[in-house]
């Protein structure tokens, strides 16, 4: 009896595990079909596109990996990866640092420093288009904002910004970390609330400055803020499309050509989705790599105590 009972038990228990599993499972299911159709699906069969020659109105040609080798002797595609470069190195210590310094300067229970919060984020959800098109009539070289200051201060001969060969990229540059910092200062000041207040008292009866416990203290214990922030934007700043779009298309002269404007003129300008699905590929496997890299960089930190 007392094996039969026994018996019966697992038997049970076998059955109610086998319940919860399919039950489970009825939950996973559908958000994996729809990740399989609508996100690896896409994926596989954009990687077998940049294997072939293909303008949307005739079949596929297959070329295997003539499209890559293409795309290094490409003297446009490697321009746009000079600027593409040029923006990230641009865009993300300058967003780090600002981000930091803002949430740094508002991680303080003061009145109204909840509106100043707010109001820096703004530029962070609000649309690119809409952004981009206020910021052209501020580099206006005629009588945009900007240039109406300087002249007010005495320069003679201000920068014509998104019109100079010299000043487009700054100007872009400038725009863009304007308007990203805020999202990241959020993220600062997330951080900044969890590092414990008991440091900064410690680190204050030692005579420690300001500076030193911002260097001290605040900078290390956000480095794993610093990593993700960084990653980010690195990926945003890759992926820079739509203040090109709407405020250069690339000019002039293509100096502010990058990588995902290039592939957007080679797919739904020039019909080219091969060789444009395989420079989408190039763009994918450099930011994986120096993702990588900028993680293993912080491994080693960690390793060593920092």
């Amino acid at each position: 009896m007392a094996t039969s009972s026994s018996t019966l038990t697992s038997t049970g228990i076998r059955r109610r595990r086998r319940r919860e599993t399919l039950t489970a499972w009825s939950f996973i299911l559908p958000a994996l079909i729809g990740m399989g159709i609508f996100v690896y699906g896409p994926l596989v069969y954009s990687l077998f596109i940049s294997c072939t020659s293909w303008d949307l109105l005739t079949p596929p040609r297959w070329v295997a990996l003539a499209n890559y080798s293409r795309a290094f002797r490409d003297e446009n595609f490697i321009q746009c990866m000079y600027n593409t470069v040029y923006f990230v190195v641009a865009i993300v210590p300058l967003g780090i640092v600002l981000a930091m310094a803002m949430a740094i300067a508002l991680n303080k229970k003061l009145p109204g420093f909840a509106f100043f919060r707010g109001a820096y984020y703004m530029p962070s959800i609000t649309s690119t288009i809409a952004i981009g098109m206020v910021w052209l009539w501020i580099f206006n070289p005629d009588k945009g904002v900007l240039n109406t200051l300087l002249k007010l201060i005495g320069a003679s001969n201000p920068p014509r910004w998104l019109e100079s060969v010299v000043w487009a990229k700054p100007a872009l540059s400038i725009m863009r970390i304007w308007q990203v910092s805020g999202y990241y200062m959020i993220m600062y000041l997330t951080g900044l609330q969890n590092i414990p207040q008991d440091l900064y008292e410690a680190a204050e009866i030692d005579g420690a400055t300001r500076w030193q416990q911002i260097r001290h203290i605040t900078v290390p214990l956000l480095a794993n803020t610093t990593l993700f922030a960084t990653i980010m934007l690195t990926i945003e700043a890759f992926n820079l499309f739509e203040a090109i779009y709407v405020m250069t298309e690339g000019r002039p002269g293509g100096t502010t050509n990058t990588i995902l404007y290039y592939i957007y003129t080679q797919a739904f300008q020039r019909y080219r989705m091969g060789y444009a699905s395989a420079m989408a590929w190039v763009l994918f496997a450099i930011l994986f790599l120096i993702t990588i890299a900028q993680f293993s960089a912080r491994r080693k930190k960690e390793e060593i105590g920092y």
